[in-house]
């Protein structure tokens, strides 16, 4: 401003609100909006969400696509209008069931379409697989939240008592983690009938040590903070404490731990379904419809690969989910 220089009326004028403009690079986020535009970024966990998001979308669905239910056995009438079972029959085309089978069709499927072609009893492998989907889907979801909320509350109770409680409770982790599954499955199979229940007991016997292990790495890095000191200074009590200061600030890994829990709950199902003390017959998993496969895989081979894929997509997704979770919640400098 030069010397003497008075100001005159209009040499200043007032910025419109549209006028200013807002750093929007580093502007405030949340962290949960951090985590959530930071795992959209993430090509991988991006493909994985899609893929699992279509598995379940037809294990829901795709049952109800066609007219056949997973039990019922396909029949059509051969040209002297008598009822006959179809067997085997691949998918819709006679040069693909020679290929396959070496033989010829006999009667006319025009009326029918075998996307996945039958099994060996003659019902439809495409209800039957996403029907098995949702068997095993169902059976990792159930079992993954309640060990997440048995492990979750048991090791962050172990980690914040610490001292003799502690190594009591790690003494009892240890050796219900030195007991190998097939042993504890063997077991329940004395006691229980094969089915969807002792899958899920087993699971729940097992699954919840890798969760309770997490948690309580937690609990030790965080209790000695100051924000949990204040809490104990003001008065607040062990089980507020516990699940209403510390619980949210251990949520990240052991979501993280979550999503890689559930491919390991859906290969187990498969495995157990698979050696024969999974779901029990007509019901289906993708265990059993591997099973088949691999029972009928010389006569019949086309049986064995839609619930090798849906399996195989399956454990790729969640691993794709989890990676991206992981590096979503606690993301390196660099890629910040």
């Amino acid at each position: 401003m030069q010397s003497g220089y008075t100001p005159q009326k209009g040499d200043f004028t007032f910025l419109h609100r549209q006028d200013l403009s807002t750093d929007t690079n580093f502007a405030s986020q949340s962290y949960w909006k951090g985590v959530f535009v930071h795992f959209f970024h993430n090509r991988r966990a991006v493909t994985g969400l899609v893929i699992v998001l279509l598995i379940l979308f037809f294990s829901l669905f795709g049952p109800v696509m066609n007219s056949f239910g997973y039990r019922d056995i396909v029949q059509y009438r051969n040209e002297n209008n008598k009822r006959v079972v179809a067997k085997g029959i691949a998918p819709q085309i006679p040069a693909l069931h020679r290929l396959f089978t070496g033989e010829e069709l006999e009667g006319n499927f025009s009326e029918y379409t075998f996307l996945f072609g039958t099994d060996d009893l003659g019902r439809d492998l495409w209800t039957r697989t996403w029907y098995g989907a949702r068997v095993s889907l169902l059976i990792a979801f159930v079992t993954i939240i309640i060990d997440m909320m048995i492990g979750m509350s048991y090791g962050l109770i172990s980690g914040y008592f610490g001292g003799m409680v502690d190594n009591v409770m790690q003494r009892f982790v240890e050796i219900a983690n030195s007991i190998p599954r097939l042993v504890i499955v063997s077991v329940l199979a004395i006691f229980m009938p094969k089915g969807m229940g002792l899958v899920i007991v087993a699971l729940l016997l097992t699954e919840w040590i890798g969760m309770s292990k997490i948690a309580r790495a937690e609990m030790l890095k965080i209790k000695e903070q100051e924000y949990v000191l204040a809490s104990r200074t003001l008065g607040a009590g062990n089980g507020h404490i516990i699940f209403k200061e510390i619980l949210p600030n251990t949520i990240g890994p052991i979501i993280t731990q979550v999503m890689f829990s559930i491919p390991t709950a859906i290969f187990t199902e498969a495995f157990l379904s698979f050696v024969g003390v999974g779901i029990v017959l007509p019901q289906c998993s993708v265990g059993t419809l591997i099973e088949d496969g691999f029972n009928n895989i010389t006569t019949l081979p086309y049986q064995i690969l839609p619930p090798i894929l849906v399996l195989a997509l399956l454990m790729l997704g969640f691993n794709f989910i989890g990676d991206g979770l992981r590096e979503a919640l606690a993301p390196k400098l660099e890629d910040m």
